[in-house]
């Protein structure tokens, strides 16, 4: 049989046609839609969200699930923003749906933006806002002629919810806490299990994500005070610290499993927000201290508290968190109207 007799057989009797470019953030993937896609209806991202979910959840499938994703997958849908104000809006996915906050997906959200032209950038230091579910992110790109080295993202007020909640779990009561950073986390010191933080223990990490997850949910009612749609467990930080010496860094090491059991590689930047809630309200970060926060991979993100505020929260920390994205792919992805695997599957 002759190939070019074959040639045009691909692009028939397609059922789903979207484009998209990858990048990475401290080894965190990020799946950005660029083509394919109708605009999302809403006039907030909330509900830009909400009709992603009810109108273009075979999208995010497509995305995400194997045999063209994995269930470490992440993503977003590039939307307008809400107001004059901003300059882009996004709506975040993962294995399980949609997420309100994601620190790595900002960073990778700006990169694209001003490296492919999307936003044209102002100078060495570019600033572009960002309307995410969680809120407006102000965003400072490092640009140079090789394009952006580094996003730092402002992001929206953050708090502790709760402090050593006391949790049953494998046969022992373990101490939990609580902190919002556009989304909930649960902070888990990782020595509790005798587990260091390293990719061997993978699989136990994501067990214990689950029964922890699932144990508070169970147990009480998460939600943020003024944005109902904002609920429930996002994520589960387990962490150790690697170097605390007076006058210098903190530097932690965390690993966050979150959504259906997905892992994130980064050191996770809405985590990274929780987690600064967390140490300043517990005096470990005096004004000016960074924290240094790595990710399995050993990538790292630099955050610091620049202020508190207060809000329907009560008290909350104003907070800026680094980090640096890379360009790793473009794709067409195309499902066949014939193809027996629909939009895919997950096998985690």
């Amino acid at each position: 049989m002759q190939l070019d007799a074959m040639s045009n057989d691909p692009v028939r009797n397609l059922a789903l046609a979207v484009d998209a470019v990858d990048y990475h953030t401290a080894g965190e993937p990020f799946r950005i839609v660029t083509g394919g896609v109708p605009p999302l209806k809403g006039k907030t991202i909330l509900e830009k969200r909400r009709y992603a979910a009810e109108h273009l959840d075979h999208i995010r499938k497509l995305l995400v699930c194997e045999p063209r994703g994995h269930a470490d997958m992440y993503g977003c849908f590039v939307t307008e923003p809400e107001d004059d104000g901003a300059d882009v809006g996004v709506v975040f996915f993962h294995n399980a749906g949609y997420s309100t906050a994601c620190g790595h997906g900002t960073v990778a959200l700006v990169t694209w933006a001003l490296e492919s032209g999307f936003i044209r950038p102002t100078g060495a230091e570019t600033t572009v806002v960002v309307d995410a579910p969680s809120g407006r992110l102000t965003c400072v790109a490092s640009v140079t002629p090789a394009g952006v080295s580094g996003v730092r993202f402002r992001n929206v007020p953050s708090y502790v919810l709760a402090r050593g909640t006391l949790l049953r779990v494998r046969g022992r009561d373990v101490p939990v806490d609580i902190a919002y950073g556009g989304a909930f986390y649960a902070s888990v010191d990782a020595a509790l299990f005798g587990m260091p933080v390293e990719k061997q223990g993978l699989d136990d990490f994501i067990a214990l994500g689950r029964e922890i997850k699932q144990a508070i949910e169970g147990s009480r009612t998460i939600v943020h005070p003024e944005h109902p749609d904002i609920s429930g467990i996002y994520g589960v930080i387990f962490y150790e610290t690697l170097e605390d010496r007076p006058g210098e860094p903190l530097v932690q090491r965390n690993v966050t499993i979150f959504a259906d059991g997905e892992v994130d590689r980064s050191p996770c930047g809405s985590g990274t927000t929780s987690r600064l809630a967390l140490l300043h309200d517990a005096g470990a970060l005096p004004d000016g201290r960074v924290f240094v926060n790595e990710g399995l991979p050993g990538e790292r993100f630099r955050g610091r508290v620049i202020g508190t505020t207060t809000g329907g929260a009560g008290v909350a920390v104003l907070t800026e968190v680094a980090g640096a994205a890379s360009l790793t792919g473009y794709h067409s992805f195309v499902l066949k109207a014939t193809d027996p695997l629909g939009t895919g599957f997950l096998f985690r």
